[in-house]
């Protein structure tokens, strides 16, 4: 088997997304191209007590519609979008299914969520202490668990390896696939499913988020100006990862290689975050691929709008990067499909991996005006087009939890 440094290599032969810009990898990234925002005013809850009533819904997904397991038609909306994900992953990998005899023990499928069924369990609470049911619907507790979207999808595969939730909050996504990409490279498996997925949008949930006057009641601006805070949204990021070798023997479509895995804690703060934590990932990514900083074209950052996060990410980028931050495209994909929690590090790495196979930088959409410490070359409301190699994608989570992904060109 082709290896680099003694192991084995890691290629993305699969993605799938289901996103405030549309489900679909396609849609969602002609949504970007154009600078669409999927951030709305809010229509599945209502928000008449709320001052906070925009987020990144999920538009026209109906479960009946996109979904092949009739078991996910009952389960909790989070890990049905982790199904549609996964199942439009497996299509473009022409992966056979559900997977047989000894193969079936060497894949994985690690999809986690930030929350997990949460919608669920408001309903179910609304159920008890409001409507004063006498108990709740029986399948609460499978649809809650923050496992279920990985079991389904399990399930639905034939997945019979390593199969559980992770949970870092808004670093799930890549820890998950940073995960999985450990597991293959060092032979525990030979593919796996890996991403994470959020349906949290509900009226709690909101509330919640309220009380720590993070959210912007207006929209998402990373590193403008007059950013004044994130917004909620939902959707499902999951690549599907392979041993490079067994790729190329079944004919799979190669979309990139997966190079490079860094994390971190910063061991600080719950809510503030650490330029120390947050670079150490960063180049703990960068030496874990082999690369050089002035190697990496573009960086999907965290960009989630806060004030301290956009100043204290553009300071670790110049830390780690010296000179070559100056050279570099970057931007917030979220100020276009909102902050999808869990969920985010996935959507963003699909949008790393199209950005390397279309040589295409999505913009920052809304950044009129920078704030003078964010200083970079952000990609201001329009893309551009911009021959890229190599892209890291950045997670950066309450908690001070960290997590960086290299992506490189499919192997020549």
């Amino acid at each position: 088997m082709t290896q680099t440094n003694g192991r084995r290599r890691v290629v993305v032969t699969g993605q799938g997304v289901v996103t405030p810009l549309g489900t679909g990898v396609d849609k969602f990234w002609a949504a970007m191209q154009r600078s669409d925002c999927g951030i709305r005013e809010v229509q599945s809850f209502d928000t008449e007590d709320l001052y906070i009533t925009i987020a990144g819904e999920v538009p026209d997904f109906d479960p009946r519609e996109r979904l092949q397991s009739k078991q996910l038609l009952l389960a909790d909306k989070y890990s049905q979008y982790a199904g549609c994900a996964a199942h439009e992953a497996v299509t473009q990998a022409k992966l056979e299914y559900p997977i047989k005899d000894s193969d079936s023990y060497r894949a994985a499928c690690i999809i986690g969520s930030g929350v997990g069924g949460l919608t669920t369990l408001e309903f179910s609470y609304k159920m008890l202490f409001k409507e004063n049911k006498r108990a709740t619907h029986p399948l609460t507790l499978l649809k809650a668990i923050g496992s279920s979207a990985s079991a389904h999808v399990s399930i639905e595969y034939g997945i019979k390896g390593p199969t559980f939730g992770l949970v870092s909050a808004c670093a799930t996504a890549t820890h998950s696939i940073g995960m999985t990409y450990r597991m293959i490279r060092e032979g525990l498996v030979d593919v796996g499913l890996a991403g994470a997925a959020e349906a949290s949008l509900n009226w709690g949930a909101t509330r919640a988020w309220q009380a720590m006057r993070v959210l912007s009641p207006d929209g998402l601006w990373p590193f403008a100006k007059k950013r004044n805070g994130t917004v909620l949204a939902e959707g499902a990021g999951i690549l599907m990862l392979e041993e490079y070798e067994r790729a190329k023997d079944r004919g799979a479509p190669i979309l990139a290689e997966l190079m490079g895995y860094g994390m971190t804690a910063d061991a600080a703060d719950m809510v503030n975050p650490s330029i120390d934590g947050a670079s150490t990932a960063m180049q703990q990514a960068l030496d874990d691929s082999g690369l050089a900083p002035s190697d990496i074209d573009y960086i999907n950052a965290h960009g989630t709008g806060t004030m301290v996060n956009d100043i204290n990410e553009t300071r670790a980028i110049k830390r780690v990067f010296g000179n070559a931050a100056n050279k570099l495209s970057i931007s917030s994909t979220k100020s276009m499909h909102g902050h999808c929690l869990g969920a985010g590090g996935g959507i963003e790495a699909v949008a790393a991996i199209k950005a390397i196979g279309e040589n295409y930088v999505p913009p920052t959409a809304g950044l009129d005006e920078p704030d003078p410490e964010c200083d970079l070359d952000y990609t201001a409301n329009t893309g551009k087009a911009r021959e890229v190699n190599y892209a890291m994608s950045n997670s950066f989570a309450f908690g001070g939890l960290n997590a960086v992904l290299v992506f490189g060109p499919p192997p020549a």
